[in-house]
């Protein structure tokens, strides 16, 4: 019996130690956590067949999906989760960067392998090395951007003129009264609201609207504030993903939000007869970038390496971008080439972009997407809050207080009155139940009396 007990024990350890091996040796699985609907899903597969016709390796890629920045950072930083390529956004990166959370990106993938890294816009790249934290860092050995875009108002435009969204203080037109949505996003709003608070200042050439993301101080988180508490009679609710549709429903007439998403409702509404359109105020806004990073406790950084360098390939970025309708960072004049449409009648300065390709300065190509270059020059790189972090959600909570959307307070009420009236019916049943009871005992008693009489 012993000998049976010792012989289960070893080949359960066994068992343990092999099972255990087999999930330290991940030389042939790609751990990606990327952003919900953030890839066209069949270049999985193809990565899948390329790396291994690259590398000769066999790869498996377990692909997951985030929704919050913050959310993927605790369990990479805290959790010390094994992701081998994640996808934040640019603040993220920096706050890894700050908290020596990322290991360099190999860039050498033999001779017989394609470097595409190189199509990333030399404009992205400028942007990147902004999140540099200590002199001589070269970003790019560490980040290699994904999609970016801008931050402006979505609008109606049957029910909003273009002239009324031309600035920021269309948050204050009372025509406007609980019509606005704007996204539950304290650092967007903050960078593009305050360009707004401090325009004067900027047109003066006395600040920068770089130095202002950048440099947060406690005097305009304050002005932020003000700027954010006058204009709330207007808004109607704090998005996070229900803009766009309600805007698709003409449920709302205006949304602070994202270019992206202004895209995604855009195409949305062209066969629904509501037509939606996007501005860049004129004072100014923010440029956002989400970008492939390898996180120090990343286990495969070799697949992670090339899985970066695969969507860099020009063909790959348009096939994302058509999935998912965000835009891709590549520079290239294949993508160029893509995503210029004779039909749109104007043309748009992208050489900032496209650099040194010839026609880039005057395209064919969707405003929304590619911001023209004056458009671009009143947009600054978002930062991360820092030692300011707590200050900021301290504003944001202050101004956001109790305010709910009005559909979302009106299902609350009519939850509530449903609740109250269940309650009121619960205790009006057993009154009656206890009513109905006292009169049968008395007029039982009564009959017993009676009987007793005739007795």
């Amino acid at each position: 019996m012993k000998h049976r007990i010792s012989a289960f024990f070893i080949a359960l350890v066994a068992t343990f130690v092999m099972t255990a091996t087999a999930q330290n040796d991940r030389s042939n699985v790609l751990k990606v956590y990327n952003w919900a609907d953030y890839l066209d899903l069949e270049l999985i597969g193809e990565f899948e067949q390329w790396y291994e016709e690259q590398t000769g390796e066999p790869i498996k890629v377990m692909y997951e999906t985030f929704d919050i920045n913050e959310n993927m950072l605790t369990e990479i930083e805290i959790g010390q989760e094994d992701y081998d390529v994640v996808c934040p956004s640019e603040y993220i990166i920096e706050r890894m960067l700050r908290k020596n959370l990322l290991q360099p990106i190999n860039k050498d993938f033999g001779p017989n392998t394609p470097n595409w890294l190189g199509n990333v816009s030399p404009f992205v790249v400028d942007k990147f090395q902004q999140m540099a934290t200590q002199p001589g860092m070269q970003v790019s050995d560490y980040a290699i951007g994904f999609m970016w875009g801008t931050t402006g108002f979505l609008y109606n435009t049957r029910l909003v003129k273009p002239e009324e969204v031309e600035s920021w203080s269309a948050l204050y037109n009372e025509r406007f009264q609980e019509r606005i949505l704007m996204k539950d996003a304290f650092r967007d709003i903050y960078s593009v609201m305050v360009c707004y608070a401090n325009y004067q200042d900027i047109l003066d050439g006395k600040v920068s609207r770089d130095s202002l993301v950048a440099n947060i101080t406690d005097q305009n988180i304050y002005k932020v504030e003000d700027a954010l508490f006058r204009a709330k009679k207007q808004i109607a609710g704090w998005e996070v993903d229900f803009g766009k549709e309600r805007m698709t429903q003409e449920k709302a007439w205006i949304n602070v939000t994202w270019s992206g998403d202004a895209m995604w409702a855009i195409e949305e509404t062209a066969e629904l007869g509501v037509e939606l359109d996007y501005v860049v105020p004129k004072e100014g806004s923010n440029c956002w970038f989400d970008g492939w990073v390898i996180p120090v406790y990343a286990k495969n950084p070799k697949a992670a390496s090339y899985w970066i360098n695969f969507m860099c390939n020009s063909e790959n970025a348009v096939r994302n971008m058509n999935e998912i309708g965000y835009v891709s960072v590549i520079g290239t004049e294949e993508v160029m080439d893509a995503m210029t449409d004779d039909e749109i009648e104007e043309t748009y300065d992208l050489s900032y972009f496209f650099s040194g390709i010839d026609g880039a300065d005057s395209l064919h190509i969707n405003p929304v997407m590619y911001p023209d270059r004056s458009v671009i020059e009143r947009c600054a790189l978002m930062h991360d809050c820092a030692d300011k972090n707590e200050d900021m959600l301290e504003m944001w909570s202050r101004v956001k207080g109790n305010s709910l959307d009005t559909e979302m307070l009106t299902f609350i009420i009519v939850v509530f009155t449903a609740i109250l009236a269940a309650i009121a019916w619960h205790h009006f049943k057993k009154w009656r139940k206890r009513k109905m009871r006292r009169l049968r005992l008395k007029e039982f008693t009564k009959k017993m009396h009676d009987k007793g009489r005739h007795i």
